[in-house]
């Protein structure tokens, strides 16, 4: 991987993000009044802490006093806006004292990051069959300079979303130790990786001393025609280690049920069949593109009949059901949106805390962020419903930059001791942070934690890793698309194209 620098030299980039950008799955939503107002404020702290300690504003930012600078002036804005579901627990002193800040924001936990993105290669969005497809990503991709691999970005930020820029991101920018690298929905040569790209990153990541760092899906969308039979072959060629699947997304705007006949049911008994029988399903965040009538596969009605149904494959629901249209509050069993509508599937079916589904927060903590009150909700319902040993770790990144700022704001976000009472939430324990951060997800992927910890210490991309931390030079970018806008911009490219 080649040195970069100059990400951000002014300082302008607070390092926790919390702005407009989506995953490009569903359109991007202004910021609320008190985002934009701590935003603000956190920047000017930032300057004011970094004379006090006689640092550049970019050195500082960098700092975990950076982070716990931007978080304690959210804590601050969230108060007076009347917020009172959760907050963030750090000393107020973390903001000056670097001590105090790496205590509170550094950990040790095990951080298993089941959901990541890369576009594939670059030279196939340049001149190659993904080309048509680049110039929505004029739109999506940020527009600065990314200089990860190339001199110049011709095609509007594309080096910012390609395998290296992943690898930086996810492995020497933020503390996860183990990924998996996840397919999109579209269709084989549109795939973002497409299987050779995937195996290609993987292989990059894992051929250091043999650390096996980087996991793999295998795409099955059944409404697509030959992809049910096509499961055999991918599972033997590309050592993948579970599959994904989008229920909302197909062919004339054709969606499927885990348990109908004609789709769901013969995807799970193929891979039953394969021998990988962990299904990662997308559920929650809508596709605009697919059109009104198809919006019924978002929700997660099917998920606790096909858990019942096939009490030997492990379901982990992507993203939790969570629906950015739909704010999130108390469990309410009729709701059938969002995080409800998983809850109360799962009820209606006998599938307790202990059973064979998952509830994953890919895109879902990263929005609640900046939403106190629906952060205590969602995550307090998932623990409280879903169970403590079923909730994992997700991110969505590279479209939101490095994830990082994830990680430090779940080890500091706490729900409020008045929602625990009320509501019956539980406390955010570090017990409970480890199990989210990394153990949980380690169960169905077949990953000993304890094997994985002893394998990673001193490796080369640890070692690499704390080499870089001499000279890090993290973008606090984000990029995805960040008005409706861009985002419209990119679904007309792959209307006209794919």
């Amino acid at each position: 991987m080649s040195k970069y620098s100059g990400h951000d030299p002014d300082g302008v980039r607070l390092p926790i993000k919390i702005d407009s950008t989506s995953n490009g799955e569903f359109v991007p939503r202004p910021l609320a009044s008190h985002n934009e107002i701590s935003n603000r404020l956190a920047l000017q702290r930032a300057d004011q802490n970094r004379r006090r300690l006689g640092q550049s504003r970019r050195e500082f930012l960098m700092s975990t006093c950076g982070a716990a600078t931007t978080l304690l002036t959210m804590n601050e804005v969230r108060a007076a806006s009347g917020q009172t579901g959760s907050y963030f627990e750090l000393p107020t002193v973390a903001a000056l004292d670097q001590a105090a800040a790496t205590t509170a924001l550094d950990g040790g936990e095990f951080i298993f990051d089941i959901q990541g993105h890369h576009i594939g290669d670059f030279e196939r969005w340049r001149i190659g069959d993904k080309r048509f497809l680049s110039f929505g990503f004029r739109f999506f991709a940020p527009h600065h300079k990314c200089n990860y691999r190339l001199p110049n970005d011709p095609i509007g930020g594309l080096n910012c979303l390609t395998s290296d820029a992943y690898v930086k991101e996810v492995f020497l920018d933020s503390d996860t130790q183990l990924a998996v690298l996840t397919t999109g929905p579209l269709k084989d040569r549109e795939m973002l990786p497409e299987y050779p790209e995937a195996a290609a990153t993987r292989a990059a990541v894992d051929a250091l001393e043999g650390t096996k760092r980087l996991l793999i899906h295998g795409r099955c969308m059944p409404t697509y025609p030959g992809e049910l039979e096509g499961m055999f072959e991918v599972a033997q060629t590309w050592g993948i280690s579970a599959w994904k699947s989008y229920t909302q997304f197909g062919p004339g705007e054709t969606g499927y049920f885990l348990d109908d006949d004609e789709f769901g049911g013969p995807f799970i008994e193929n891979a039953r069949k394969t021998g990988i029988k962990v299904i990662c399903v997308h559920k929650g965040l809508p596709f605009p593109q697919m059109g009104n009538d198809n919006l019924k596969y978002k929700f997660c009605r099917d998920i606790g009949p096909a858990a019942r149904q096939n009490p030997d494959i492990t379901f982990i629901v992507y993203h939790s059901g969570y629906d950015p249209e739909t704010p999130e509050g108390p469990y309410a069993k009729d709701s059938g949106t969002g995080i409800d509508s998983l809850i109360t599937s799962l009820q209606d079916n006998s599938i307790g805390p202990d059973g064979n589904v998952y509830a994953e927060l890919g895109s879902t903590w990263r929005f609640l962020m900046g939403e106190p009150d629906q952060a205590a909700h969602a995550i307090g319902k998932l623990l409280k419903y879903v169970g403590e040993d079923r909730v994992v770790w997700g991110t969505d990144c590279i479209w939101y930059g490095s994830p990082q700022d994830q990680i430090q704001a779940f080890r500091a976000f706490q729900i409020s001791k008045e929602f625990q009472e009320r509501y019956g939430y539980p406390e955010i324990t570090p017990a409970i942070r480890r199990k989210v951060f990394g153990l949980n997800a380690a169960v169905p992927y077949g990953i000993s934690a304890e094997e994985m910890g002893q394998s990673l210490v001193g490796d080369d991309v640890e070692q690499v890793r704390a080499a870089y931390h001499e000279q890090r030079d993290p973008s606090f970018a984000t990029y995805g698309p960040r008005t409706r806008r861009e985002f419209l911009q990119f679904l007309r490219v792959e209307a006209e194209y794919g």
